[in-house]
């Protein structure tokens, strides 16, 4: 893959460049890959949003789902049935010694999901074959894809799910080339697929340093510029995202014209940006929800009386208040207030000390013990900072005799550690993608038909209750009866103690004043297509 190292002088230049509109945005991490069936990933997910496309999307800056590659869809009397018809004349990328031959088609949609659903497909081992997202939403539900036409594709399922549509608008089901994959297999290079990405998307990846910047050109024919769409069609000469895991840096970058969009500042500079000349604060309310999960691998934690005597001895009421600069809320519910599902009656674990101290002695562990407590190492709208939550955790911990060992890593490598359930207690959390409350507990709360933790589960609790609820609920579409399952299902995790609920907040941008048209996305990522710069 190419490569391009940029400093922050080069972004400067960049930025103000009057040969070229370039939009520099300063983002929190590093992609882990760049094939979006492969992460599940918010930091990853918004580079890769700018170069795939999946059938459906979330309209920007609003929670309905519109057409992209699908122009329209249809379902079946009995609910099993989606068709979708595909919208003609898409181009597709080009990249190194590849040049498409042909649009956009039913061929690519089959090759996209029978790489997923296919264990003897010749992708379907190639960087891993861990397709987080449709193992966890859609490998038990999913019958089949069939082509009707050059341009139809049926999916079949297996029951009624009512969630589906919002399910086919998350990014990591967008669609890849089959002509590509084609190519690179007969080369022998199969796993370009995933590093040199080909999607019909409004950006192009033009270059990627680790840990340091990655550059996009636009796609001149991409669709959304064919239909005439300026929503969907790049209106900058390119975009240049700036790497930077430290908060405060991106702020900095922004305040100096470095980036004209800042991700993720720190809750505490809200006053801050809102006191600049150059730079608007943005706040959105995203769907997100934060925790602490414990791994049943360790016997320590299969013990309730454990888990319970954890979730006690935090004083979350604190935690919450300083963490979440004042943003964020006390709560026992997975489900967010932000969307339907939340049950505001359920709540925290009460902060008790004593009585922790006596379920630890009860269980065993008079004394205490020790162990790991990993913190999330970039800002995210679940956690803006990991590793103060961490230590006021620790600190809890330690008065009741528990000594914790905080424990990070670089973004993708602690991702990938903590689905691989290294981490004996790990920090993790989600944001909503698309709007309906099943996302999150199906995503790190369930286990598939054979009993195996979907991959976001890093604590590997199964349920059988909890599970069976979130199957009642996914097979409906009554919207009420849904509500009283999920919080049901959040009773039942409350009850059961696998993980202590942290909280969320709103999403907080700095935005420059000559940015125009940035509409940060309330569920999944946003979009720089439709974005300009004066």
């Amino acid at each position: 893959m190419k490569t391009l190292l940029l400093t922050a002088s080069l972004l400067a230049v960049l930025a103000c460049s009057a040969e070229a509109k370039v939009l520099s945005v300063c983002i929190e991490g590093s992609p882990d890959i760049f094939n979006p069936e492969l992460t599940s990933s918010g930091t990853t997910s918004y580079v890769l949003n700018q170069i795939y496309d999946g059938l459906v999307s979330v309209k920007a800056g609003s929670s309905e789902i519109e057409p992209a590659l699908a122009e329209s869809w249809s379902v079946s009397d009995d609910g099993k049935t989606y068709t979708f018809k595909l919208r003609q004349g898409v181009k597709w990328q080009s990249v190194g010694d590849f040049h498409p031959t042909r649009d956009f088609n039913a061929d690519d949609v089959l090759f996209t999901f029978d790489r997923m659903m296919k264990k003897d497909h010749p992708y379907a081992k190639v960087g891993g074959g861990n397709f987080i997202t449709f193992n966890t939403k859609l490998a038990d539900e999913l019958q089949s894809v069939e082509k009707v036409d050059d341009h139809t594709v049926a999916f079949k399922l297996k029951r009624p799910l009512a969630p589906f549509i919002g399910i086919m608008a998350h990014q990591s089901l967008a669609i890849t080339s089959a002509e590509y994959a084609d190519v690179l297999m007969q080369a022998g290079t199969p796993e370009r697929l995933d590093m040199d990405p080909v999607g019909t998307g409004p950006f192009m990846l033009q270059a990627y340093q680790q840990d340091a910047a990655v550059r996009l050109v636009p796609f001149a024919e991409t669709w959304g510029a064919a239909i005439k769409d300026a929503a969907r069609t790049p209106m900058v000469d390119g975009v240049v995202m700036a790497i930077s895991t430290d908060a405060s840096v991106r702020l900095q970058r922004a305040m100096a014209g470095e980036c004209q969009i800042a991700l993720y500042p720190n809750l505490a500079d809200a006053d801050l940006i809102e006191q600049s000349d150059t730079l608007d604060l943005v706040r959105t309310p995203v769907a997100s929800t934060g925790f602490i999960t414990f791994n049943f691998k360790d016997d320590r934690f299969k013990d309730k009386r454990v888990r319970e005597a954890l979730a006690e001895a935090i004083d979350l009421p604190n935690l919450v208040k300083v963490v979440y600069s004042g943003m964020g809320h006390v709560t026992g519910a997975i489900v967010p207030p932000a969307l339907w599902g939340f049950d505001p009656d359920l709540e925290a674990h009460p902060y008790d000390p004593a009585r922790a101290k006596a379920l630890l002695a009860e269980a065993g562990y008079p004394d205490g013990f020790s162990t790991e407590l990993w913190a999330v190492p970039v800002s995210r709208p679940y956690m803006p900072n990991g590793r103060r939550a961490a230590e006021m955790i620790q600190a809890d911990w330690a008065a009741i005799g528990v000594t914790a060992e905080i424990k990070s890593y670089e973004w993708g490598e602690y991702i990938q550690r903590a689905r691989n359930g290294e981490a004996k207690v790990g920090m993790f959390g989600g944001i909503y993608d698309f709007p309906d409350p099943s996302q999150i507990l199906n995503n790190y709360f369930s286990c598939d038909s054979a009993g195996k933790p979907s991959p976001s589960n890093i604590g590997g609790w199964c349920d059988d209750t909890f599970i069976g609820l979130l199957n009642e609920a996914g097979g409906i579409t009554d919207q009420a009866k849904r509500t009283a399952l999920y919080k049901q299902a959040q009773a039942e995790f409350s009850q059961e103690v696998p993980a202590v609920i942290l909280g969320s907040a709103d999403t907080l941008t700095a935005v420059a004043k000559s940015v125009k048209n940035y509409r940060p996305a309330i569920f999944g990522t946003s979009r720089l297509s439709g974005v300009s710069v004066d």
